[in-house]
């Protein structure tokens, strides 16, 4: 895990930064529609066509249960860019990406696309979130890594402290609003990944590790018509900034830490 990050880097933290604090980085996006989105051949094939045209090297094109589709490149490489039509979300994300750019112009093409290809209207989005998230590699007990590293001070430590205790499910999620009128709000999440009705193993498999996620989400204001592209340049600034101020320093640090003490155990 790497050394400890003054708040000063924080604030000029990059993609690349954010990469050498876990194994894994991803940037999201999620445009959650009010209607079911088009089911038919021509439509999804012409519009995951038209974004292998943008990005040639997405040639893995498959339909998962429930008929969802997802386009994407070739995730052996360890960094890869992928896009996803659910019955009523579009997904667009890169995983590990060299810079924010790389992500942003995806995801830019998607929203400028989708009310040609998709009849995805202002007046059709419920919401649209953007997500940072992060993958901790981490063997043992996901849970005691999570109450060591963020509920030691807090209320939550005194049940820990009873004889014979041991935290066994913690995985917190908060959302909080990020505006008056509650529309923009964020949601942090650590998801640990050990079963609780597998006490006794003492490890988790290569594909299981600690995930972080901190999400902005923005519901259309009942005022205005909803501008895709504007709030999708809002909400990433806001979590950039977020994630350097608040996340990082308060929930990324103290979780590489505690998993690093473990390690040495």
């Amino acid at each position: 895990m790497p050394p400890e990050t003054s708040l000063e880097v924080f604030s000029l933290m990059t993609s690349d930064s954010y990469s050498s604090l876990c194994d894994d980085f991803y940037l999201d996006m999620y445009i959650n529609t009010e209607l079911a989105l088009p089911n038919q051949r021509d439509t999804i094939l012409a519009f995951f066509e038209r974004i292998q045209k943008q990005f040639p090297s997405m040639a893995s094109f498959y339909r998962r249960e429930n008929n969802e589709y997802c386009l994407e490149e070739d995730r052996s490489l360890g960094q890869y860019r992928w896009i996803t039509l659910e019955i009523d979300r579009i997904g667009s994300g890169v995983v590990n990406p060299s810079n924010f750019e790389t992500a942003y112009c995806q995801d830019r093409f998607v929203l400028e696309l989708i009310p040609y290809m998709l009849s995805v209207s202002h007046l059709d989005i419920d919401s649209m979130d953007i997500t940072f998230a992060m993958d901790f590699d981490c063997s043992g007990s996901h849970d005691e890594v999570i109450a060591e590293a963020l509920f030691g001070p807090t209320a939550f430590n005194c049940l820990l402290e009873l004889p014979g205790a041991k935290a066994i499910s913690f995985s917190p999620t908060v959302v909080v609003a990020l505006s008056e009128d509650s529309r923009t709000q964020g949601r942090i999440s650590i998801e640990s990944k050990t079963s609780i009705y597998e006490p006794g193993r003492k490890g988790q498999s290569p594909d299981e590790a600690i995930s972080l996620s901190f999400t902005v989400r923005q519901y259309p204001t009942t005022t205005e018509k909803f501008d895709s592209l504007k709030s999708f340049e809002n909400q990433h600034r806001l979590a950039q900034e977020l994630m350097a101020e608040k996340i990082v320093p308060n929930f990324v640090q103290p979780l590489t830490e505690t998993i690093a003490q473990k390690r040495l155990m």
